[in-house]
């Protein structure tokens, strides 16, 4: 194949075409995890959904190995590859609101910035991750979840239509009425079923929230967990956000005697009436000894890209997952053998609660497949130096092993998993993946959508 597509592709799509020795080429390769160096024949930046469907066909023709690039945020990398075709749709970031009906359609190279910046002109918001770099089409298609999920579930619950782009060079609308099948799978099953060119969304007004990180004492850090999980739990659904372990960052609102000490942190959200933000973050601040917290009201877009330094692409990454169902107290035990142990300032656990509006929704409404899990844990790995990767990625698995066994589930969250758990990829769709497999056979065939958390087709050998 090698010099055979490339050419195909520059005569066939508007969009610029990356090769080797072109003045682009090393920055269009570059994905969010520093630890993905791969070098891909040929990378089309696609300018309109004419140069996705060239590009599929192109590849499928060729029988290249094709990424697709959206926000190129996940940690696998599976956003490129080596000697193939990588589909760029970093172009496609259009969004358009319609504050009537309360509805935006985003391309599918948005990032969660792009969507949020648009839809907070109109006061509207939906439900969308936590670190405003990250891609929206990946996001979505895993599920996703943010700051208000509890209030209005996943970011797939919120989808009312996408355009996919297809295996065989169509382009078509999954919706409830259209392609119902399609649309069932793309919420939850990730990219295995073609490309997303652009999603519509469902908005819910949401314009000043209060919230923000609050720091605790690091042996406080079992009554900080226990708090999250029995206050917020029980609290409105207004009222959102997450525990963490943290090395404290070198700013401004933390005494600079503590910068690079590890604590605890409550991520908080309350997108409720502003006017009641100080009665709902008294007892949170209650909960332990306080260390520094940045508490207010704000836009809801600042909280959205709060994180974004620590997290930024680049880095070099390794992250597990676990759906979890209860964060009991002999869990709680076991994080307090790693979690202290958090490496670097950009490494972290994260505890998410997922209840609410996201267990509202029938189990098998979406192919997202845990709406019985309570909370979601990441363990993110994010350091700078490549003399650091064996420990850094053991700290990562060592803290999963410990905590594994206190999840209750199997399987994981789709879209924090790292390229090692494509053996995980069963238990991760659990009571989706048969269902998953035989769309995937219909729709893909051949496999070609295979850069991502994969779901092979029925009766595949």
């Amino acid at each position: 194949m090698a010099g055979g597509i490339a050419p195909m592709l520059g005569a066939q799509v508007r969009g610029e075409v990356f090769t080797a020795g072109h003045d682009g080429y090393d920055a269009a390769r570059a994905v969010y995890n520093g630890m993905i160096d791969r070098r891909p024949e040929a990378i089309v930046r696609a300018r309109d959904e004419a140069d996705v469907l060239a590009t599929i066909r192109a590849a499928g023709e060729a029988g290249a190995t094709l990424a697709v690039r959206g926000g190129a945020h996940g940690v696998p990398g599976y956003a490129t590859c080596d000697g193939g075709v990588v589909l760029d749709l970093s172009d496609l970031r259009n969004v358009n609101v319609d504050p009537e009906r309360r509805t935006a359609r985003v391309g599918g190279g948005a990032l969660l910035g792009d969507l949020d910046h648009a839809t907070h002109a109109f006061g509207l918001a939906t439900p969308a991750g936590f670190i405003s770099t990250t891609g929206v089409g990946g996001l979505t298609l895993g599920g996703g979840f943010g700051y208000l999920s509890r209030r209005f579930g996943l970011t797939c619950d919120n989808l009312i239509s996408a355009r996919m782009a297809t295996a065989d060079g169509r382009l078509v609308t999954a919706s409830e009425e259209e392609n119902p099948d399609l649309f069932w799978a793309i919420r939850g099953g990730g990219g295995n079923f073609g490309v997303a060119t652009s999603f519509e969304f469902r908005l819910h007004p949401v314009d000043q929230i209060v919230g923000g990180p609050i720091f605790f004492e690091l042996d406080a850090a079992p009554e900080v967990m226990a708090f999250f999980r029995d206050h917020f739990s029980a609290a409105p659904r207004e009222l959102s956000g997450f525990f963490a372990f943290q090395i404290a960052p070198p700013l401004p609102f933390i005494p600079e005697e503590r910068h690079g000490e590890t604590l605890c942190a409550l991520i908080v959200c309350w997108s409720g009436d502003p006017a009641r933000g100080d009665e709902v973050l008294k007892p949170i601040r209650a909960a332990a000894p306080v260390v520094a917290e940045h508490l207010g009201a704000m836009p809801y877009p600042v909280l959205q890209g709060a994180f974004d330094g620590l997290l930024r692409a680049g880095l070099r990454h390794y992250w597990k997952s676990d759906f979890v169902r209860e964060v009991s107290d002999e869990a709680i035990a076991a994080h307090m053998e790693h979690g202290p142990k958090v490496p670097t300032v950009s490494s972290t656990m994260h505890i998410y609660l997922t209840d609410g509006a996201v267990q509202e929704v029938p189990a098998d409404a979406t192919a997202f497949p845990r709406r019985d899990a309570d909370f979601i844990m990441n363990i993110p790995g994010s350091w700078e130096n490549a003399a650091d990767d064996q420990a850094n990625t053991a700290w990562v698995k060592d803290y999963y092993a410990a905590l594994h066994p206190y999840s209750g589930f199997d399987g994981g969250y789709t879209n924090f998993m790292a390229a090692d758990d494509q053996k995980r990829v069963r238990a991760n769709y659990g009571p989706s993946y048969d269902r998953l497999a035989e769309i995937k056979r219909r729709w893909d065939p051949d496999n070609l959508f295979r850069l991502n958390q994969n779901v092979e087709p029925a009766g595949a050998a």
